[in-house]
């Protein structure tokens, strides 16, 4: 078996992994799965002591890890677990294993140079053994003990992982396919639904023994590269990113470069989880009251607005207060094609250790009219009810 080697050495600056995972008990995406958990919701299900022991021993994180990884494949490690799944399957091990540096660079080799691939082996590499597996633990623990189980491994990393692969698969497509939608844009699609997720297949990957055969091969893969695509005689297998940025919630998120960069130049730039223009974050740290009401894009100007602050735009833009009263400033930004930003400014009653008072900001509905009616609503009150004995 060759190994060929089209992945680029470019480098991409910042490689450091930012972000927290967010929990989700979503499994594997489809309605059945879903119904399982809400049936099981309904019956009461709850984790047993070795579910919680599980989470408490800090078993996900290892796969955590894994799904988040930044850097190069080890790739010999990579290529004995798909030759390994193959085996496994029944399978000849194949012929050529060929390395790209990006899920880009896989589909656009396989759609130009790969016409001797053969036949893709997903399902009896990938898709048999998990359902296999998958059955066997449901006939053990029942509806209920299965869902509480997906709950406790596998569903606290769908969530995040699920939403960058979607990412991952709609840059590729706007990559290589613009603004089509039609049949190059379809056939970009279905080839990455061809493809092994790797480091990506971790959640579900973390809900099974990790001792099965056919699913340690491919959980070898995935704690040592990024997507592969198996074909009976050619196995197209991509690099990690490079660099990965994310927020608290889980979103890509970078406002210095791509949130998510791979080796070979494949990336893609957003803040809180918006797919933003490179060129639009290179100008951010430029940014002035005058471009920002000049941005027709509505959703790029909350992004501008977000960046450059709220009380900064107000006091630069030489906006004057819509009401003030006791409780705060009640402030208002008219925006074209945009609902109003309003926002009562209030100063917390109690001081910080050097004396001085700090000021919050604090966005509201747009039919705020009061400073005490924006107050009280963040306590979801209204306005007559709000009367604080105390305040904090």
């Amino acid at each position: 078996m060759t190994t060929t080697d089209f992945g680029s050495a470019t480098d991409i600056e910042g490689t450091e992994v930012e972000g927290t995972e967010v929990e989700g008990t979503e499994v594997e995406g489809t309605e059945a799965a879903r119904a399982e958990a809400a049936r099981a919701e309904a019956e009461g299900a709850e984790l047993d002591g070795a579910e919680v022991e599980n989470i408490a021993s800090g078993e996900l994180g290892p796969w955590r890890a894994w799904a988040s990884a930044t850097g190069p494949a080890d790739r010999a490690a990579a290529e004995d677990g798909v030759r390994r799944a193959y085996r496994l399957a029944g399978l000849a091990e194949p012929e050529r294993v060929v390395w790209v540096g990006s899920p880009r660079a896989a589909v656009t080799l396989i759609r130009e140079d790969l016409a001797d691939r053969g036949a893709s082996v997903r399902d009896a590499v990938r898709s048999a053994p998990w359902a296999r597996q998958r059955r066997s633990l449901y006939a053990e623990l029942g509806a209920a003990g299965w869902s509480a189980h997906w709950t406790a491994t596998g569903g606290r990393l769908w969530e995040s992982s699920q939403a960058l692969v979607d990412r991952i698969r709609t840059g590729v497509i706007e990559d290589l396919a613009g603004r089509d939608t039609g049949k190059e844009a379809a056939e970009i699609r279905l080839l990455l639904l061809d493809a092994v997720l790797g480091q990506h297949d971790a959640p579900w990957l973390a809900a099974f023994p990790a001792d099965d055969g056919p699913l340690d091969a491919l959980a070898a893969v995935c704690r040592n590269a990024g997507w592969w695509w198996p074909y009976a005689r050619v196995v197209v297998l991509s690099e990690r990113p490079v660099a990965l940025h994310r927020d608290e919630a889980g979103r890509l998120d970078h406002g210095d470069g791509p949130a998510l960069a791979y080796p070979d130049g494949f990336a893609l730039h957003a803040w809180r989880g918006m797919p933003v223009p490179a060129e639009f974050l290179a100008g951010l740290a430029t940014l002035t009251p005058e471009r920002i009401r000049a941005e027709e894009n509505a959703e790029l100007r909350r992004v501008m607005l977000e960046y450059y602050g709220y009380d900064r735009y107000l006091t630069d833009s030489g906006a004057r207060p819509l009401h003030q009263d006791e409780t705060g400033t009640l402030w208002r930004i008219d925006l074209v094609d945009d609902e109003p930003v309003v926002m009562v400014e209030v100063l917390n009653s109690t001081p910080e250790p050097d004396g001085t008072r700090r000021t919050y900001w604090l966005r509201v509905p747009p039919s705020t009219r009061t400073a005490r009616a924006g107050v009280a609503w963040t306590f979801g009150l209204d306005a007559e009810a709000y009367a604080p004995t105390a305040e904090t």
